[in-house]
């Protein structure tokens, strides 16, 4: 697609700019994600920018800029939250560290209804804030539009050069008509309608039977999950059946039954699918790790390895085959794919090998440019059938990163004596591991405490721990022993490793989850759920299990799922009777400050 025909959105490290992206999408018109260093005749080639939020402070050394000249483009440009900073400043506003920081909703109170931006707005409307700095002064010509309680200059413009400015963020569902002011400058940009999932699969197999001319075919790395289903039956429309293969690694980390499920389900849909069984190298390879980025390294390259032996051994020379992968666009970004977006997580198809690949022309991404809800549109117009569509989100490398199989640490002193008062019948526990978290856009590795059964209230399990996390820096994850109204002798460690034995543990209590969820028909109001193998339990020699179900439109932030208790009882008492289990905990811990998965 032509870039005047799209909308790019400018990364300054926020955690909302592939939000922002993927709203944009669902309005009809078409996003891309760019670094703040582009030529000025990159910009300028857009229909119209954004420019996100991010940590910095506009004021200080070495903080994001854009090239000089950049807010003399022709093009809409809409600043949110450090963006709006950054243009305030830059066209010589003052921004200072604000007297009152606003995190959460604010009243926005609209003055000018006149703009374009703000036409259909409510004079009222609820926003979602989260800036530390503020503006104070505006630069020539700028009005203001709109402002909050603590905030003047909460959304401002200048009308004739189509710059716009606002502190607050649309592209969060808090904010309640975010929505309608990004359809707004949809507008603004003239490309309302331009872009929809149809037209991505029309052009996509055009660029697909170039990228892949008669001669070559294409060897697919198939997951089992909907991204590598549904970019097979992309590059089967695109090239015919008979010029894709399927490879899929069996690392002995898959679910209980799942290759044999695999093989019978994708061969129903025209996959050609070869199973190579790598387990035994998997196993040899993880089975003294603990250290979650290491652990997903491993597993990249050991799967390009096995790609290597499987494509020798099928006798698929580099000349006629390429390369297929099932990456989609957050993928790329999480692994630090611009300047200022901080490194989440490397994922197993963004190791150095495949970006080399990448870089000689040997990789055939298909639906790289989608997000996970324009995938699962994509696979019901190829015919995907929907149990496989909202199978929930399975990470690439499997149960491996449900395997916590962190080394026995020596819990902080914490006093949790303040919370006695507010809750007496709470008893809380400090597990001796450590689990990742998510505080300030970074990575954090801290302990997780356990809550006694002491209520059968959600909202007071849940005010117990927001409580704990935001005050206790020590504790990112609150989690509670259903069952269990009170400890009476300490959590015994016993060591995990990363093998065949300690794997089929996890397959066991994962299938037992999954089909009570299907039973009791609540798999779909769950958006996922890890079930999580942890080295500490009641007894010697045995182990937990956490169960981790969450809420989420996007996966950037997620609820904890608040479930039936009675269900609950049903999934606790089943994974108490396998005998290496004497412990079961389900999370409780939003994201942020907990990440989804425990690594």
């Amino acid at each position: 697609m032509k870039s005047d025909k799209k909308i790019a959105v400018v990364d300054f490290g926020g955690q909302y700019a592939h939000l922002i992206a993927s709203r944009i999408r669902r309005l009809g018109a078409y996003t891309e994600i760019l670094s703040n260093e582009e030529p000025l005749s990159v910009y300028e080639s857009y229909a119209g920018i954004i420019l996100s939020g991010g940590p910095s402070s506009v004021y200080e050394t070495g903080a994001p800029q854009l090239p000089s000249g950049f807010f003399n483009t022709s093009v809409p440009v809409l600043g949110i939250c450090y963006g709006h900073q950054l243009m305030m400043r830059a066209l010589g506003g003052e921004v200072v560290s604000a007297n009152t920081k606003e995190y959460g909703p604010a009243i926005l109170e609209i003055e000018n209804a006149n703009s374009e931006l703000s036409k259909s707005l409510s004079l009222k409307t609820k926003v979602w804030m989260s800036h530390g700095d503020e503006v104070v002064r505006l630069p020539n010509d700028f009005q203001v539009i709109a402002q909050s309680d603590h905030c003047r200059y909460a959304f401002v413009s200048h009308s004739s050069k189509k710059l716009y400015g606002i502190q607050f963020h649309p592209e969060v569902t808090h904010s309640e008509e975010g929505e309608i002011l990004l359809k707004n400058f949809v507008e603004l940009c003239g490309v309302s309608a331009t872009w929809s999932i149809s037209q991505f699969l029309e052009e996509q197999i055009q660029t697909l039977q170039k990228k892949v001319p008669a001669g070559k075919n294409v060897f697919l790395l198939v997951s089992g999950g909907v991204d590598s289903s549904v970019a097979y039956l992309l590059l089967a429309k695109a090239l015919g059946k008979d010029r894709v293969k399927g490879l899929l690694v069996d690392t002995g980390f898959m679910r209980k039954n799942e290759v044999k499920d695999l093989m019978d389900n994708l061969h129903q849909v025209g996959f050609d699918l070869t199973i190579w069984d790598e387990s035994e190298v998997f196993y040899s390879h993880l089975q003294n790790e603990f250290e979650p980025e290491k652990k997903r390294r491993i597993v990249g390259d050991l799967f390009l390895e096995a790609q290597g032996k499987a494509t020798n051994s099928l006798g698929l020379d580099a000349e006629h085959w390429l390369l297929g992968q099932g990456t989609i666009y957050p993928d790329t970004i999480e692994s630090g794919g611009t300047k200022h977006s901080h490194k989440i997580k490397t994922h197993h198809n963004r190791v150095p090998q495949i970006e080399a690949l990448i870089r000689e022309g040997k990789i055939v991404e298909p639906i790289a440019d989608l997000y996970k809800d324009e995938v699962r549109d994509l696979g019901r117009k190829l015919g995907l059938p929907e149990r496989w569509i909202e199978r929930h989100p399975f990470p690439g490398p499997g149960l491996v990163v449900r395997m916590i199989a962190s080394p026995k640490t020596n819990p902080p002193h914490i006093d949790f004596g303040v919370w006695k008062n507010k809750f007496p019948k709470a008893e809380i526990q400090i597990l001796p591991i450590l689990s990742v978290g998510v505080q300030g856009d970074q990575r954090s590795y801290a302990h997780c405490a356990v809550l006694s059964d002491f209520t059968s209230d959600w909202m007071e399990l849940d005010q117990l721990s927001v409580e704990i996390t935001n005050t206790k820096k020590e504790i990112n994850r609150v989690v509670f022993a259903p069952g269990i109204t009170h400890f009476d002798k300490d959590f015994f460690y016993t060591k995990l490793s990363l093998d065949k034995d300690h794997a089929d543990i996890l397959r066991e209590a994962d299938a037992i989850v999954n089909q009570i969820l299907y039973e009791e028909s609540i798999h779909n109001e769950i958006w996922q759920m890890p079930v999580v193998l942890v080295p500490v339990g009641l007894r010697e020699n045995s182990y937990g299990v956490v169960l981790r179900p969450v809420e989420s439109t996007e996966a950037m932030t997620a609820n904890f799922y608040q479930m039936n208790r009675n269900i609950l009882s049903q999934i606790t008492n089943k994974l108490l009777n396998l005998p290496s289990i004497s412990l079961v905990m389900y999370d409780l811990t939003h994201k942020p400050p907990g990440t989804i998965e425990w690594e």
